[in-house]
């Protein structure tokens, strides 16, 4: 008798998945690179402290300023500047960590860096509301746990960092239900969009995009019960 049953890790991989448009390909780079993961705290912090009404509408622009410089500094900056530094001197062989070695040093580097930044938010900013501090706390958690996965599998950086978005999104959410309906409607469509583009410039399966959005969801849910 033939086994028709189908399983989530049968899916093909890169090498035997259908060639898509070339349109759509390109679509798919450009939102593999708007969202990159190291992008997504600054996004982040970006909404919480210009756009959302409430969680810093007593901060003059120069605090709002100072406080978005901290995160491109410690988020963005220093990450990706470990990653150069890196190829540089030759501990990676690609800026692009296609390989689980590559993934090692910059997921150690980075989770120095967001300790750092969760650290200065929650001990030497006693004024900023507690979301920021729980979602670099998150952030922090999300990369410790990417780099216990890489052991066993190469996690998607995408899906974990959408993942985090999205939690943040549905923690505001869980406090103030009509201000949050179109943002989260919103981030929910960019995380399909993103996770679809992954698996079909990337060499990720379902299983390692389906296992980074739940991780990246889960581990900003667990920061907030402990900080908020």
């Amino acid at each position: 008798m033939v086994n028709n049953q189908w399983s989530i890790t049968d899916a093909p991989q890169s090498s035997e998945r259908v060639s898509q448009p070339i349109i759509i390909r390109i679509f798919a780079h450009f939102f593999s690179y708007i969202f990159h993961p190291l992008f997504i705290p600054l996004y982040a912090v970006a909404f919480l402290v210009f756009v959302h009404p409430s969680y810093f509408s007593g901060f003059s622009p120069y605090e709002k300023y100072k406080i978005l410089f901290t995160t491109i500094l410690n988020s963005v900056f220093f990450p990706a500047f470990s990653v150069l530094l890196m190829k540089g001197l030759g501990f990676i062989k690609s800026i692009f960590l296609k390989t689980q070695q590559d993934r090692i040093g910059p997921y150690l580097s980075s989770i120095i860096f967001f300790f750092w930044t969760a650290w200065v938010f929650f001990k030497f900013e006693p004024r900023l509301a507690l979301i920021l501090p729980s979602f670099m706390t998150g952030v922090f958690i999300t990369t410790v746990v990417a780099l216990l996965s890489n052991i066993y599998f190469k996690i998607s950086m995408h899906a974990l960092g959408m993942g985090g978005l999205l939690g943040l999104f549905l923690i505001i959410f869980s406090h103030n239900t009509m201000l949050m309906t179109w943002p989260l409607a919103i981030a929910l469509l960019i995380t399909g969009l993103v996770c679809t583009s992954r698996l079909i410039v990337s060499d990720h399966s379902p299983k390692e995009i389906y296992v980074g959005l739940f991780f990246g969801l889960l581990c900003q849910l667990a920061a907030a019960i402990f900080i908020l």
